[in-house]
């Protein structure tokens, strides 16, 4: 599936970004929780994960999203090839990305498939909901791994990348992952959402019909 597994370096400074791999059409960076992935609207949020790349690689251009609260593994192009390459890959659903959460209860069953469609929340903004009747298809496949103090660990395997996709679809069995401030009734206490995008595996511009790149990086809780 994949061709060298590239971990994240552990010293990553706190509340900031940091470089994983500097390759000739790409960059792989981690992200902070509590950090836009891109500007959002207002002077307020212009700080965010791409400019702050931008002031080392002037060249980077986003690919994918994390949430603001999520942190973990991005990958970002160095030019427009890669750029387009990469873009297509992750509609083409080629990419996997493998996520850790902590909720408060194991599911129901061990591993399995959430396949419940998901649109906005109109009226309670920017909430995300289940949405039967006019929600986009969504799916995730989940792992419950082990139990932590206090939690229990839930490896999330999304097919498809909606807003807030894990978030709706754990809430919607009843788990509401840990910390989440939009969804989870008790997210105080938890001082940050507890999602984290721990590998990222996707085909490689430089070596097309190669083994794709993997990353790891380690899970901060």
């Amino acid at each position: 599936m994949s061709g060298i597994d590239h971990n994240a370096p552990a010293n990553q400074p706190a509340g900031d970004w940091a470089l994983v791999d500097e390759r000739r059409d790409f960059l792989v960076v981690t992200k902070p929780e509590r950090m836009l992935s891109v500007p959002g609207i207002g002077p307020e949020k212009r700080d965010c994960l791409i400019h702050r790349v931008q002031l080392e690689f002037p060249e980077a251009r986003i690919v994918h999203r994390l949430d603001w609260d999520t942190s973990g593994l991005l990958v970002l192009a160095r030019n427009a090839r890669a750029h387009s390459f990469l873009s297509k890959a992750f509609a083409a659903r080629e990419v996997d990305k493998t996520y850790e959460a902590l909720i408060d209860a194991p599911l129901d069953a061990a591993e399995g498939l959430i396949d419940l469609p998901i649109g906005k929340d109109h009226e309670r903004r920017p909430r995300y909901r289940i949405d039967p009747e006019s929600g986009r298809p969504s799916q995730t496949r989940y792992r419950v791994a082990e139990p932590v103090e206090d939690g229990i660990r839930v490896i999330l395997e999304p097919i498809t990348g909606r807003s807030h996709q894990l978030r709706v679809h754990l809430l919607a069995q009843g788990r509401p992952i840990q910390g989440d401030s939009l969804y989870h009734p008790q997210a105080h206490r938890r001082p940050r959402l507890m999602l984290h995008a721990a590998r990222l595996v996707f085909p490689d511009p430089e070596r097309p019909t190669g083994p794709k790149a993997a990353y790891h990086c380690e899970t901060p809780f």
